[in-house]
């Protein structure tokens, strides 16, 4: 499902859950994309929190690179490290 997530637009660790027919399993989309190996394919850095944010890592500052990643893409985040879900979420189906 993560892969369907095209260049500029996010969705929700909670959305991918539900789009996979998992629904309320957004946890475990979240430790899906921890697991993933350095160097994937897959476009991990697309998929953010509820809120439209950039989930905190254990590592402090990891979390950088997603932005960066998603700033490339286009997408602009908001004074508060808020992505704004009306005009970059994905709307994608199964």
């Amino acid at each position: 499902m993560v892969r369907r997530i095209p260049r500029g637009k996010v969705a929700s660790y909670g959305q991918v859950a539900g789009l996979a027919r998992l629904p309320g399993r957004a946890r475990q989309v979240g430790y899906a994309m921890h697991a993933l190996p350095r160097g994937t394919t897959v476009p991990w850095h697309r998929v953010v929190n509820a809120l439209g944010k950039v989930s905190l890592r254990r590592v402090p500052g990891a979390e950088i690179s997603q932005r960066m990643l998603l700033e490339r893409e286009g997408v602009r985040f908001g004074p508060s490290g808020t992505i704004d879900f009306r005009r970059y979420r994905w709307h994608g189906t199964r």
